[in-house]
């Protein structure tokens, strides 16, 4: 188990790592920025020379997402999957495989969303095809880049535009 700053991480099974972060905002707008193509832009990246470039989202049970990142050096880092369970705001279940499969296959990646006196508790869960593949996913920088991530989220979820927003409207 290790804690990058607020990020805390686990493996669950020989075969799972979760991630999960408390961030100070409702679940509501925790939940927008998981599901909002313009608002994951914002935030879901790691060192800031890997931009979010491309974020497509249809969100539906069977709908897809592709999500892209572009290193300034031209590198490209990008994964596709498919959603399998939604629950506005509680929970999203959605499979991922990377172009580059250093993953060893799909994906199974389980969002759960708990509220508690305003803040919300993200748990992240992935399930790899196997040990192996989970264990090599925890030697890269994965949990560094997504310590990154949370970090930006949190500032983002503290900024005017997320406070003042109205449900279903876009942080300005």
């Amino acid at each position: 188990m290790a804690d990058s700053g607020n990020l805390i991480v686990t493996t669950p099974s020989d075969r799972e790592i979760a991630m999960t972060r408390t961030l100070d905002a409702p679940r509501e707008l925790v939940y927008d920025a998981w599901t909002k193509p313009e608002l994951l832009k914002r935030w879901l990246y790691g060192p800031d020379d890997w931009p979010f470039a491309v974020c497509e989202v249809d969100l539906r049970v069977g709908g897809a997402l592709r999500f892209e990142w572009r290193h300034r050096d031209g590198g490209v880092m990008a994964l596709s999957g498919v959603y399998r369970e939604i629950v506005p705001c509680e929970r999203l279940v959605f499979t991922e495989i990377f172009d580059d499969d250093w993953t060893g296959g799909e994906t199974l990646v389980t969002m759960t969303f708990v509220e508690h006196a305003g803040k919300t508790t993200v748990t992240q869960t992935i399930l790899y095809s196997s040990r192996a593949a989970r264990d090599g996913a925890l030697k890269t920088a994965m949990e560094e880049g997504m310590a990154m991530s949370y970090n930006r989220l949190a500032e983002q979820l503290l900024s005017p535009g997320a406070r003042g927003m109205e449900k279903g409207a876009s942080w300005s």
